[in-house]
């Protein structure tokens, strides 16, 4: 939950980001989430070499399933949220990044045999669903627009890179794993960015607001993903994947206090309670 409640600051703060510094252009906005995961990763692989090097001990066996995390939870994944995110509200997107999750969990048994879909999680899954669609509804029905799907795109890539990081995980350190994949998929979004014509001067925060902004968000990625490859080590993603439709609800509130935006709407309220109806469900022993 703290980890979701991370995730779900980061909305409104990547929104402030980009707002702050005037990003607006597809190579801008690539370049920004690579200096930010690239910085990310830099700082806690330094951290970990130097309080324990035997840490690295297994990374050359396991480097495909690294990088192969570092494609699918960085570079694709972060690519689809940031250009999505420019099209849509934080508290919107986070909903509907969800999606993946339930994708997850409808085929929980093609990915961990073990990890088996009970009726508990059935009624989760079932509830979240109806949050993600109560959040798209409108006087024309449900309806999904191109930023919509980029999100959902994204979502995909998170379960691909959570189940290839759970396998690897068996011999590498999770902290490990956090540190080099963002030290990848950094370095592969910012050259993409440089490819496209952004400046990367142009990403750099220049003021006071912009730099304590990028500092909340460097902070938060850092804490974010060490606890959450930490927790997927070892428990199953399922359970967890339920968990996360909670990651709305706190983007939404963080959306509502940092942005302004407005979550005071019956569409909105039905999805929040659904979702939460879904996680007590899921999740009750």
């Amino acid at each position: 939950m703290v980890v979701m409640l991370l995730w779900g600051l980061l909305f409104p703060l990547i929104k402030l980001g980009m707002s702050e510094l005037g990003i607006s252009s597809m190579g801008e906005i690539l370049t920004f989430a690579g200096i930010r995961f690239t910085i990310c990763g830099l700082i806690i692989t330094v951290f970990v070499f130097f309080k324990d090097k035997c840490l690295f001990t297994n990374v050359k066996n396991s480097i495909i399933p690294i990088l192969l995390s570092g494609l699918f939870a960085i570079i694709l994944h972060y690519g689809f949220t940031y250009i999505g995110l420019s099209m849509t509200d934080g508290s919107k997107t986070a909903i509907i990044k969800q999606f993946g999750a339930v994708f997850y969990i409808c085929f929980t048994g093609l990915f961990f045999p073990e990890d088996k879909l009970t009726s508990k999680k059935i009624a989760g899954l079932v509830l979240g669903i109806g949050g993600i669609l109560a959040i798209n509804l409108n006087s024309d029905g449900i309806a999904f627009h191109l930023g919509d799907l980029l999100i959902i795109a994204a979502s995909f890539c998170t379960v691909f890179s959570n189940v290839i990081s759970k396998k690897a995980l068996k011999t590498v350190d999770p902290i490990v794993l956090t540190g080099i994949s963002e030290i990848f998929g950094g370095i592969m979004l910012t050259s993409f960015g440089l490819i496209l014509g952004a400046d990367i001067k142009a990403v750099i925060p220049k003021t006071v607001d912009g730099a304590l902004v990028f500092t909340a968000i460097i902070t938060a990625s850092i804490i974010s993903y060490c606890l959450w490859f930490t927790v997927v080590k070892k428990e199953n993603l399922s359970k967890l994947f339920i968990i996360k439709f909670s990651e709305p609800l706190f983007a939404a509130i963080f959306g509502f206090l940092l942005l302004g935006e407005n979550i005071f709407r019956l569409q909105y309220l039905f999805a929040f309670i659904l979702i939460s109806l879904g996680i007590a469900i899921a999740n009750k022993v």
